[in-house]
């Protein structure tokens, strides 16, 4: 898929516009969190039954799943910016329907909203990946990409110190005040980009997503309560099968998906993708084991006998870490490339999950597990994005981060599921109140380094050194950034495809000639510039024929048909303008 701009003069992105950026996510993650203090008081706060108080949590979850990829397509074709402003005004809006209500219906309306807006998240990557210069963007996406966990983590002491001393209510409107002052500061210092994917909305594809991603999530986050093995979950998780499906079917046949599945299935992408999932579990299990501990009495024999406060302040260090882990990943990543830096990542939780086990028996132990674990999230978080903006084109930043955002998400909602029913199945019933065991904490423990297990051996497939990913991290501009791919494709770094010079009628190379590969379809399977010498290369998703369309200032355009057979790279000089010439 291409992208135009919008013919607008650009501004250049000031040194606040990463620190604004990344304040809007803290912000949109700390709805993620903001009612955990109050959880178990959540039933008669609302007066309801406790199966319908988890709704307040649930509707956050499922309309942020479907908010992320969607928000994300939208910037990227109607602008970035104006799409994180009206996301974070649709999170003020529920904010304050919330803050004034002790309604049920009314609350889930309101909780709903607040999820919409985490597609803020994808949107400030994206912002980032188009204005920032080279030597900013490594680290200036690492912090955006964190600031999931670094707003969960550090909304938790804040919410229990609010719900301790105060009307809870008082929560929803701190929660629309900051996102009054983060809309305030996104307009004032955050440019627009000028960057535009060309193409409509695909409406069917956002409403078949939505509905898959219901079907699914709704099942993983209420089956506890419903029965795993109910006809209602079987069936809705059925269902999802089958609409994903179709969505999926569709999709390949439209000409601007909302999700492009060709990109998505690419090895790079869809590694990282699946290995997100697996970091979303890992963080979740100590957001929710290590509180419940902390505050358990300590006449149980293990518990630590904690207030809220004191418990929230004792997790706070795992956001604060993944915020500080930010310029460290932006040097390795720098240096070794963001695979090695996602599997020190993983490496790390998994040593912090390893020694929790046996840290589980004084406050200080629990803050010690809590900032190996923050730092090895945080080197994981960083490195996401970074993928994935180097296996994707520039036109589909925002909705390829939107979609590998959702994945993380997924990865909460199942850590969430398992964790909980782990927790209640070795819970000990005492006087009719079940009672988490330190057994079930360890369980949870070893779930969460099962599935960095997981995650590893996920990092371990992707690409050694990815060229689009050093490109995107070490060029302050497109024609930079297609110039560095080619210099890497013609050594021999890119996998099989055409390759040749652009020249003119007589013979002569063209140097920053752009190269376009057009697949059967019609959409742009790649996009190069020549070198100086005239060289170009461009690798192919797949076999099968292709169009390669050369452009060049001061010269005509060429379009030429070749076939790929997929086993060899394919020799193809092209010359400007006439016909092609024989390499």
């Amino acid at each position: 898929m291409s992208h135009t701009t919008t013919g607008e003069p650009a501004r250049r992105a000031s040194g606040a516009t990463v620190p604004v950026l990344a304040f809007a996510g803290i912000v949109v993650a700390v709805m993620q969190t903001l009612l955990v203090p109050v959880i178990k008081d959540l039933p008669r706060l609302l007066d309801t039954s406790p199966s319908n108080a988890t709704w307040v949590l649930t509707s956050t979850l499922l309309s942020g799943a479907v908010a992320t990829p969607i928000m994300g397509r939208l910037g990227d074709l109607f602008g970035k910016r104006r799409m994180l402003i009206a996301s974070l005004a649709v999170m003020v809006v529920g904010a304050l329907v919330s803050a004034v209500t002790d309604a049920l219906l009314p609350m889930i309306v309101g909780r709903t909203l607040q999820g919409f807006a985490m597609g803020a998240i994808p949107l400030g990557i994206g912002l980032m990946r188009d204005m920032l210069p080279r030597e900013r963007l490594g680290s200036a996406m690492a912090l955006m990409s964190s600031s999931i966990g670094v707003g969960g983590g550090l909304a938790l002491p804040a919410a229990a110190l609010v719900a301790q001393h105060a009307d809870w209510h008082v929560l929803f409107y701190g929660a629309a005040g900051l996102g009054v002052l983060a809309i305030a500061l996104t307009l004032l210092v955050v440019p627009e980009s000028p960057l535009r994917a060309k193409g409509s909305f695909d409406l069917p594809g956002a409403l078949g997503l939505s509905a898959g991603l219901v079907l699914f999530l709704l099942p993983i986050t209420k089956g506890s309560d419903w029965g795993w093995s109910s006809p209602t979950t079987l069936g809705l998780f059925a269902a999802a099968a089958v609409v994903l499906l179709l969505w999926g079917l569709m999709e390949l046949r439209v000409a601007a998906p909302l999700v492009d599945l060709r990109t998505t299935a690419r090895r790079e992408v869809l590694l990282t993708n699946l290995a997100s999932i697996m970091v979303g579990v890992s963080f979740y299990v100590i957001s929710l084991v290590l509180p419940q501990l902390l505050q358990l009495p300590s006449q149980t024999g293990y518990g630590l006998g904690q207030s809220m406060v004191v418990a929230g302040l004792c997790v706070a260090p795992l956001g604060l870490t993944m915020m500080f882990t930010a310029p460290v990943y932006a040097r390795l990543s720098a240096r070794y490339g963001p695979r090695t830096t996602l599997i020190v990542g993983l490496l790390v939780i998994a040593v912090g999950y390893a020694g929790g086990l046996g840290l589980m028996n004084a406050a200080w132990q629990t803050v010690v597990t809590s900032v190996l674990i923050g730092a090895g999230i945080g080197l994981a978080y960083s490195s996401l994005p970074a993928l994935i903006i180097g296996a994707v084109p520039a036109s589909e930043t925002g909705a390829a981060n939107g979609l590998n955002t959702l994945m993380r998400s997924i990865g909460t909602s199942v850590s969430s599921a398992v964790i909980g029913m782990v927790l209640a199945n070795t819970a000990n019933d005492v006087g009719g109140v079940a009672v988490p065991t330190m057994h079930g904490f360890r369980v949870s423990f070893l779930i969460a380094t099962g599935a960095v297990a997981i995650g590893l051996a996920l990092a371990f497939f992707l690409p050694r050194r990815t060229p689009a990913t050093t490109t995107q991290l070490r060029a302050s501009s497109e024609e930079d950034a297609n110039l560095a791919r080619a210099e890497q494709a013609l050594a021999g770094e890119e996998p099989t495809g055409f390759r040749g010079r652009v020249l003119t009628a007589d013979g002569t190379p063209v140097a920053r000639a752009k190269v376009t590969l057009i697949d059967r379809h019609g959409r742009q399977a790649g996009a190069t510039l020549s070198g100086g010498d005239g060289g170009y290369a461009l690798a192919v998703p797949a076999a099968g024929p292709y169009v390669l369309a050369a452009r060049a200032p001061g010269h005509g355009p060429l379009a030429h048909a070749a076939t790929h057979t997929g086993d060899r790279p394919v020799d193809l000089d092209l010359s400007l303008p006439g016909e092609t010439v024989p390499a």
